[in-house]
């Protein structure tokens, strides 16, 4: 698919006071293959939107960056809240630029269901980080969308990889769905716990244990290093009551302080470790095919149902239908048949 010829000199930015048009597709692609920050962040906001003609930019834009980076890391990373998150992705990813690394950091920040307005709050919980010309952080709004996870977080991945960031992280809320909705979309998923706060008994969960790669106890530091080492040891006991995983990976289990940045560069090399691993078994590529299949599913159902609420048929039915259901006038099984039926019927 070729990029269309950039007819005009205009500039992403304001000049003299001035808002200029809008940048084309060509000049946004262009800017996200140089790695320029402000169109990849002009881009990203065109993928969030609800807008049809921003969406429909934002699809152009994402067919010319698919694939353009092919060797890079998506790194899940979640916890309870308190754990520490912004305070390890901080230093983790300080850590990363240190050693020539371009890290983006994809923040999805909770949004209220009543208020609808959500905190945004990263940049001013990582200052250093956001600072650092080889970093890139992106808090968006969850919205509606399963588990706090916002809804073009996949795409979003896309363009920062086309503006050549090497790793990519992806933070979750820690509540609900998010991380069995994080885990679809990343090639490693890390756990952040917490010692000596009853934290340990909610990771034996089987299901978040089964998803981790890896398990990190934040904050081990002045009193709480022993504490620290007898989470570790729990935690390395119950893993071995599960099968390996399915590319023969045993998850690791490790100790960290992001305040005082010390374990830090041992989860980078166990990280490391297994995407080289993964990759001399092909298990890396499988995944990533598996992702793409699951992501054009995934799409689809989004599609229809976006499609189907947005019938002017289902639309003025729908009220009445649910206040049928509401007082048993109707069973939801024959109202949900009526409102399908009225949809197809308005679609032919």
């Amino acid at each position: 698919m070729s990029i269309p010829k950039n007819t005009g000199q205009e500039s992403i930015s304001k000049v003299k006071g001035k808002r200029k048009s809008p940048p084309s597709v060509a000049e946004l692609v262009e800017g996200i293959l140089s790695s320029n920050k402000t169109a990849l962040a002009r881009a990203i906001t065109l993928v969030e939107s609800s807008n049809g003609e921003h969406l429909k930019k934002a699809t152009e834009i994402l067919e010319h960056c698919l694939g353009k980076k092919s060797d890079t890391v998506r790194i899940g990373i979640t916890g309870v809240p308190g754990v520490g998150k912004s305070t390890f992705i901080e230093t983790f990813g300080k850590t990363l630029t240190s050693k020539g690394k371009k890290v983006a950091v994809l923040a999805v920040d909770p949004t209220s269901s009543l208020s609808k307005g959500s905190i945004l709050g990263d940049k001013t919980r990582m200052e250093e980080l956001v600072k650092d010309p080889n970093a890139f952080i992106r808090p968006s709004p969850s919205g509606d969308s399963l588990g706090g996870v916002a809804r073009k977080t996949r795409e979003t991945i896309i363009l920062c990889e086309a503006a050549g960031y090497d790793v990519i992280l992806i933070e979750t809320v820690g509540v609900g769905q998010s991380e069995t909705a994080v885990h679809g979309m990343v090639d490693f998923f890390l756990l952040l716990k917490l010692a000596g706060a009853g934290d340990e008994l909610q990771g034996m969960k089987r299901g978040i244990m089964e998803m981790a790669d890896a398990i990190v106890i934040n904050k081990a530091d002045g009193d709480n290093i022993k504490p620290a080492q007898l989470a570790k040891t729990e935690f390395s006991r119950a893993l071995h009551l599960y099968p390996p995983k399915e590319n023969g990976w045993v998850p690791k289990v490790l100790t960290c302080s992001a305040s005082e940045n010390t374990g830090i560069q041992e989860i980078w090399e166990v990280i490391d470790r297994y995407m080289e691993r993964a990759k001399q078994s092909d298990h890396f590529l499988l995944n990533r095919q598996g992702q793409n299949k699951n992501w054009l599913l995934q799409h689809i159902d989004s599609q229809i149902k976006s499609d189907f609420y947005s019938n002017p048929k289902v639309a003025s039915l729908l009220p009445k239908i649910i206040q049928e259901v509401t007082q048993s006038k109707v069973s939801p099984f024959a109202a949900a048949e009526k409102l399908i039926q009225a949809y197809r019927q308005e679609a032919k």
